[in-house]
């Protein structure tokens, strides 16, 4: 145990369920008593944590893959942090652990849900992004749920986000004909053109997602990643060649409609190309971590594959992340950094 432990620390609650954008009078940032780690417990003290856009659907309490947050009590998500004192075997004071109990300074965290990060591999905000859930998902959903064969044209929406842009240089990677993605300012085009690697971007702000995909990709694509959903399906299902595949991971498009966003009007092309939309949590792919953990590791070493991350300072800066998250501020993953 750990002398001088602090006796209290910042949190983030959920007061009121959002109805449409969320606002500030949504949530507080509150006080809460820290006291030393029970049985098979350690005390971390938070370095950075996560916000994501999957925590949109939390705030609504409705049945849904993963419980809603409760009101009035701290959020959670994604953490990484310095363990401060220990009543668990195998877990020292100054290991630095990942776990889920992000949106605040202190947690106590079961032992069995922190798992050991080494500093010397990336830095530790990377287990959040590249080496975490978020690279996961993109190995996951390109490789496991969209089936990726060499020779595949590939496009990304949402492709300069934490996701997205995974996908792409993964896709890049591993031999695909054309990697094509769509980002929400031109400066972001740039990036997955110029640092990312993808063969065309395009802004879709700057007219129908449908023509701008057609001249990005005229031979068709055979893999599409849906991170945005609304148009950008529709637009995929479009430029989709016969047996596509498409996975969706996120439809951000639509988290803060407050009405039932249209379905894709040409769903009836599925039949005729045959295509193959299927969903994805990554949390049925947690078999594939090792392979994952391995292939990353070595792509980052040889730098074939580079991140982005945006760094929020402050605890009391967690809601404006994650509204900015939303609006798409962030380059690449978004965190809160309390370090």
């Amino acid at each position: 145990m750990s002398a001088a432990l602090p006796t209290s620390g910042r949190e983030w609650h959920l007061v009121a369920r959002p109805h449409g954008w969320p606002k500030a009078e949504d949530f507080a940032l509150r006080e809460a008593p820290v006291t030393a780690p029970r049985e098979g417990r350690v005390l971390v003290r938070n370095l950075h944590f996560s916000v994501d856009p999957y925590m949109r659907g939390r705030m609504n309490d409705v049945k849904s893959y993963t419980p809603p947050f409760k009101l009035d009590h701290p959020m959670d998500g994604g953490a990484v942090g310095e363990v401060i004192a220990s009543n668990a075997e195998g877990l020292a004071v100054g290991d630095h652990v990942l776990h889920g109990l992000g949106w605040r300074e202190y947690a106590e965290v079961p032992a069995e849900h922190a798992v050991k990060v080494d500093a010397s591999i990336a830095p530790l905000s990377a287990y959040l992004g590249v080496l975490g859930m978020t690279g996961l998902t993109a190995y996951a959903g390109l490789f496991e749920v969209a089936s990726f064969k060499e020779g595949d044209a590939v496009f990304v929406s949402g492709a300069a986000g934490a996701v997205g842009s995974q996908v792409g240089q993964m896709a890049r990677i591993k031999g695909a004909s054309r990697v094509v993605g769509s980002a929400g300012s031109d400066e972001k085009v740039k990036l997955l053109v110029e640092e990312y690697g993808f063969d065309a971007a395009f802004n879709y702000h700057d007219g129908p997602v449908v023509e701008q995909l057609r001249a990005a990709a005229p031979d068709g694509i055979d893999v599409y990643f849906d991170n945005v959903g609304g148009e950008h399906l529709e637009a995929a299902i479009s430029s989709l060649n016969v047996h596509g595949r498409v996975t969706v991971c996120g439809m951000i498009a639509q988290y803060n409609a407050t009405e039932p966003a249209p379905g894709p009007r040409n769903l009836a092309l599925v039949i005729g190309k045959r295509l193959r939309i299927q969903g994805m949590l990554v949390s049925d792919h947690a078999a594939l971590q090792p392979q994952f953990v391995q292939d990353v590791a070595g792509w980052l070493a040889s730098g074939e594959l580079k991140y982005r991350e945006t760094f929020v300072e402050g605890i009391e800066n967690g809601f404006d992340a994650f509204v900015g998250l939303l609006r798409g501020e962030n380059t690449g993953k978004m965190i809160v950094s309390l370090a």
